[in-house]
């Protein structure tokens, strides 16, 4: 069977959940890395005994690359993953899959005229706790969703933008709080619900952070059409990283995702809990445990797919949805109204 020969733009703090899965995967090779800074690019390489870029061109030019991963700053997905589909290399980017729609958009189009695939990671829907909550939903036990409501509230110091040459800027982070640390708890409410948006009304404010021009609070509603309304409190000045919430009502039960753990408990008194596999492990020889081990998940079963010339399970289109709330949240806070879809 052949190999995926897939190289990996940007060495950061996500880089080793990437690297990792793709060195350890049976449809892939790593073959090359890439960072602008020498000294990370270098470290990156030795550790997977890879060659190394600082030029993500000449990587792309030298290689023989089936596939790249993005590991950047946000402003650089929507460039980099053109550039990429222009030498028809499949792309799989880090969330968000740029910061704007207009980004997103072009980003699509340039996959799809030159015939590669474009994947986005949101790993947390391969988390066991939010594939049955999916599969239940699904399956019409729970009757109609009434309503859902998620809640994060992390800590990110003024030091942890300070540290950063990128983050805590509209130009190239693209937003705070929403675009980066709640994307992903927004992302599996508005994929349990399954509904087109309709409208999002949202406030957002700097209230904590003395050195960014974002958003470190945004709270709303997002209304979908069909009928739900999914309400959202989001804050990054706690002083830790407390469980993600995500609840839904619904006309035969109540559901509870904490964490990763869902508990379902249906009107006639049964309960069910799912939660993740303690002897599911994976290291990635860096990262954050909060990460979880379902990269490794999304990323083999990329390239699985890829490899039976199926679709990606989270494509572009995937990725898109959840860009378009995210941008309307900042438009609904910037405009203070209410945007329509």
């Amino acid at each position: 069977m052949k190999k995926y020969r897939v190289g990996i733009i940007g060495c950061g703090a996500i880089f080793p959940m990437h690297a990792v899965p793709v060195a350890n995967s049976e449809y892939t090779e790593l073959v090359a890395v890439c960072d602008i800074k020498e000294n990370r690019a270098k470290y990156a390489a030795e550790k997977f005994n890879v060659k190394f870029y600082l030029d993500y061109k000449e990587m792309i030019e030298k290689e023989n690359l089936d596939a790249i991963h993005i590991c950047l700053p946000h402003y650089l997905h929507a460039p980099v993953t053109i550039y990429a589909a222009q030498k028809k290399l499949h792309v799989l980017t880090e969330k968000p899959m740029a910061t704007n729609v207009a980004d997103a958009l072009a980003m699509i189009k340039a996959c799809e005229e030159n015939g590669v695939v474009l994947g986005v990671i949101f790993q947390n829907r391969y988390n066991p706790g939010a594939l049955f909550i999916k599969k239940t939903l699904m399956s019409g036990e729970l009757g109609k969703v009434y309503s859902a409501k998620m809640s994060v509230t992390w800590d990110r110091s003024d030091e942890y933008y300070s540290n950063s040459d990128w983050k805590g800027t509209w130009d190239k982070e693209g937003g705070g709080v929403i675009i980066d640390q709640a994307i992903h708890t927004l992302d599996l409410m508005q994929w349990f619900i399954g509904s087109e948006a309709e409208f999002v009304d949202a406030n957002i404010a700097n209230r904590m952070h003395e050195k960014i021009e974002v958003e470190d609070s945004a709270e709303g509603v997002i209304k979908f059409k069909n009928g739900v309304h999914g309400s959202f409190f989001t804050i990054n000045y706690y002083t830790e990283n407390s469980p993600v919430e995500i609840e839904m009502h619904c006309e035969n039960g109540h559901v509870k995702y904490v964490d990763g753990l869902a508990t379902i408990t249906f009107n006639d008194g049964r309960v069910f809990t799912v939660g993740p596999n303690p002897n599911e492990t994976f290291s990635y020889n860096g990262g954050k445990s909060y990460w979880g081990v379902s990269h490794v998940k999304q990323i083999n079963d990329h390239y699985a797919r890829l490899t039976r010339g199926e679709r990606p399970q989270i494509t572009g289109y995937e990725g898109l949805v959840t860009q378009k709330i995210v941008n309307a949240i900042y438009d609904s806070g910037k405009q203070r109204k209410r945007i329509y879809f």
